[in-house]
């Protein structure tokens, strides 16, 4: 098992500092992801201050952008971090997709199975000089002239990682990508009875097996140096947790654990704007199921020893900061527990 970074962080000029600290505690990969900001601007300057370190994206999100405008970032970051990159994709919801980006929405599942077929024919058409004819039903590619080609590079091979939480796009994982984004918004029960065997057999179908689809997610932990500092975060996350239960894509974690009713009145106060009602519905029982909850020193061990065996790559759902003094013990203790 591989432990992973989120970066959060806004000021791109600081970024190179970050990613030099994330490598050298020994960690694999350093993602960001699509919140406030962009997530492939700062994976350029990870990629210029790191030498082994892997960078992806969890997620980018696919729709509002063509898979041209796509294929042609991935293929430079490809080449800047001499294969190091890392492409996940994601579909986001149709409220976002629609009002936030002002796109389209269509299905989610086939329509994110045409975006990587015709990602990876135009990777073919600038590697191999192929003629470029990819026609579906949502994209159609049949023009690539040389001035618009950026060419063969040295490292071509970009693994693509999908992200969900339903079955579908789990089996679409499972056939077409080389990895899967676990949602943060889970339990291991779910990941059980819906995630694994969605993506075996999807992996089944493309006549391969499980393992050739590398599970990473940015778990949700609860932690802290003392009790009072556990329950100001045990809020937080609580929260953080009513925020997606609150949206009825979600609701199939809940309705896996005869709670679905749960959304509904999570919705309710979302409406209202009641965010502190939110997370007080949560109960205990749910947030130790979704969450690891364990003191600082402690948590890298309860995270390995809850996921060993069903996610290949992990991480905390905590953006990473440089440690000093006091906070050591949070990504110290992690990486003495995973690169060790």
């Amino acid at each position: 098992m591989k432990f992973d970074v989120t970066l959060l962080s806004n000021d791109l000029n600081a970024i190179g500092q970050i990613a030099q600290q994330v490598e050298s505690y020994g960690f694999d990969a350093l993602w960001t992801a699509e919140a406030a900001h962009n997530p492939f601007l700062p994976l350029t300057h990870v990629a210029a201050h790191t030498r082994r370190l892997l960078l992806g994206t969890a997620i980018a999100v696919a729709f509002p952008r063509s898979p041209m405008v796509t294929a042609q970032v991935a293929w430079d970051l490809a080449a800047q971090s001499k294969g190091r990159f890392l492409l996940g994709l994601g579909t986001q919801i149709k409220t976002h997709i629609t009002k936030r980006f002002s796109s389209e929405w269509s299905a989610p599942v086939p329509r994110l199975r045409e975006y990587v077929e015709s990602m990876r024919a135009i990777w073919n058409t600038w590697q191999n000089d192929a003629p470029l004819r990819y026609v579906g039903e949502h994209y159609r590619f049949t023009l690539m002239t040389p001035f618009f080609s950026p060419g063969p590079i040295e490292h071509p091979y970009i693994p693509i990682y999908l992200s969900g939480v339903g079955d579908g796009l789990a089996r679409l994982a499972g056939e077409i990508a080389q990895g899967f984004h676990v949602h943060p918004f889970h339990t291991v029960a779910y990941l059980k009875q819906t995630t694994l065997p969605a993506i075996a057999a999807g992996a089944e179908k493309a006549g391969r097996t499980r393992a050739a689809v590398k599970l990473a997610c940015a778990i949700f932990v609860v932690t802290g140096r003392n009790a009072d500092e556990m329950t100001e975060h045990k809020n937080d996350v609580k929260r953080q947790i009513a925020f997606y239960a609150s949206t009825p894509s979600y609701k199939p974690v809940l309705d896996a654990h005869g709670i679905g009713d749960l959304q509904e009145r999570l919705s309710g106060l979302a409406r209202k704007g009641d965010w502190q009602g939110m997370g007080d519905a949560i109960p205990d029982d749910l947030l130790e199921q979704i969450a690891v909850v364990a003191p600082m020193d402690e948590l890298a061990h309860a995270v390995k020893a809850r996921y060993d065996g069903i996610l290949d790559r992990v991480g905390y759902y905590l953006p990473f900061s440089v440690e000093q003094g006091d906070k050591a013990p949070l990504w110290r203790s992690a990486a003495d527990v995973f690169t060790s």
